[in-house]
C-alpha cells in the first residue's frame, strides 16, 4: 500500500525516513495486515495485494505529520504498531484477547529503548521517548471507537483499495476532503467537510468491518492461533519467535513433521462448513469476534449516523451479527 503514501504527504520528511529505516520498523515489513488470512485460499483473500504492517504505519505517521506537523506525534503514529507480533491479532487470539485486541499492543516504550538505532534518532530530534512511545495520548492519531483517527483511516483506505471497494480516485476525493474540527467533548478529531464524502466513507468502512468480522476471517485466525499454540508446547517455536517475522516462523512451522502438514492444511482451507450445532466429526470451531466500526463526523453535522437514515441501519444490523455458528474448513 506504498502507493497511498504520497496521497497521505506529498513527502516524507527525513526524520520518518530514517525512523521507518531502523530495525524495529524495518521488521514490520514482514508482519502482514490480514493477520494470516492472506496465506489461505479464501476467495475473499485470494487475490490481496501486499500490504504490511510497515505499510500500514508509514502511513499512520504520514497522516498524522499531514495534519499537525508535529515530529513526536508523527513518531508515536510510526511506532504504535512496532510490537506487533507473527500473525498480529492473531497473537491475540493466542492469548485470549481477542474481543480487546490489546494484547499486542504492551510494552512499546521498553522495545524502542532496546534500539540503539532508535535512541540515538530520537536524541538526535531532541525527543523524549515517552512522546513518542503511546499513541493513545495524541486524538488525531488514536481515539476511541467510533471516532476517526489517522490509524483507522489509514487501513480503512488501505483495505477499502486491497479488497477492492474503492478505486484510488474515491480514496484521493475521500482524503482530501478531511480537515480537523472538535468532536463533542471538544477534542480534536478528523472530520470530512462534505456529508455525501463523510457518508460514502462510512459506509465503506462498515464493508470492510463486515470482513473483519467474516466467518473466514474467525476462522482462520482462531485456526492459526491453535497451530501456534502447538508449535509454542512441541517446542516448534519459542515465545520470542513470536516476535521475529512471519517468513522465519513459516519456516520453522514448515519444517516441523506435526506442524508442516498442519500449516499447509491451513494455507489449502478456501471454504468452510457451518452447523448451527457442534458436530462431533472432525474439528469445529465457534468464535466471538471484537466489532470494529467507525462512524466519521461531517463538519457542522455531526456522526453519520445521526443524519444518515441507510447508514443508521446497517450500523445497527452490524451489531446484531451473531457468531453462534460452528465451523469447519473445507
Amino acid at each position: 500500500m506504498d502507493l497511498l503514501w504520497n496521497l497521505y504527504h506529498a513527502e516524507c520528511p527525513e526524520f520518518l525516513r530514517r525512523a521507518a529505516d531502523t530495525p524495529p520498523m524495518r521488521r514490520l515489513r514482514d508482519i502482514g495486515m490480514n493477520c494470516g488470512c492472506e496465506y489461505t485460499r479464501f476467495p475473499r483473500f485470494l487475490d490481496l495485494g501486499p500490504y504490511s504492517r510497515y505499510d500500514h504505519s508509514l502511513g499512520t505517521a504520514l497522516i498524522v505529520w499531514h495534519f499537525t506537523e508535529s515530529r513526536e506525534q508523527a513518531l508515536a503514529g510510526l511506532f504504535h504498531d512496532v510490537t506487533a507480533p507473527v500473525f498480529a491479532h492473531v497473537v491475540d487470539f493466542l492469548k485470549g484477547d481477542h474481543l480487546r485486541q490489546e494484547a499486542t499492543e504492551a510494552g512499546i516504550e521498553p522495545y524502542l529503548a532496546a534500539s540503539p538505532e532508535v535512541m540515538a534518532l530520537l536524541d538526535n530530534e531532541g525527543i523524549a521517548l515517552a512522546d513518542v512511545s503511546d499513541y493513545h495520548r495524541y486524538p488525531l492519531a488514536d481515539k476511541a471507537v467510533p471516532a476517526l483517527s489517522a490509524d483507522r483511516l489509514e487501513y480503512t483506505f488501505g483495505n477499502l483499495l486491497n479488497y477492492g471497494f474503492a478505486d484510488l480516485g474515491t480514496i484521493r476525493a475521500m482524503y482530501r476532503d478531511l480537515t480537523v474540527v472538535r468532536d463533542e467533548t471538544g477534542t480534536p478529531e478528523l472530520a470530512f467537510r462534505t456529508p455525501e464524502l463523510a457518508a460514502a466513507f462510512a459506509a465503506g468502512a462498515l464493508k470492510n468491518s463486515r470482513v473483519y468480522v467474516a466467518d473466514e476471517d474467525r476462522f482462520a485466525m482462531q485456526t492459526m492461533a491453535e497451530l501456534l499454540r502447538l508449535a509454542l508446547a512441541l517446542g516448534t517455536i519459542t515465545e520470542g519467535e513470536l516476535w521475529t517475522t512471519e517468513p522465519a516462523v513459516i519456516a520453522a512451522l514448515e519444517q516441523d513433521p506435526v506442524c508442516g502438514p498442519l500449516w499447509h492444511r491451513f494455507c489449502g482451507f478456501s471454504g468452510l462448513l457451518r452447523s448451527a450445532e457442534r458436530q462431533t466429526s472432525g474439528t469445529w470451531l465457534q468464535v466471538n469476534a471484537k466489532k470494529r466500526y467507525i462512524d466519521p463526523l461531517a463538519a457542522g453535522m455531526g456522526r453519520v449516523s445521526s443524519w444518515d437514515a441507510e447508514f443508521r441501519r446497517e450500523l445497527e444490523a452490524f451489531h446484531r451479527l451473531d457468531f453462534s455458528c460452528w465451523m469447519q474448513g473445507q
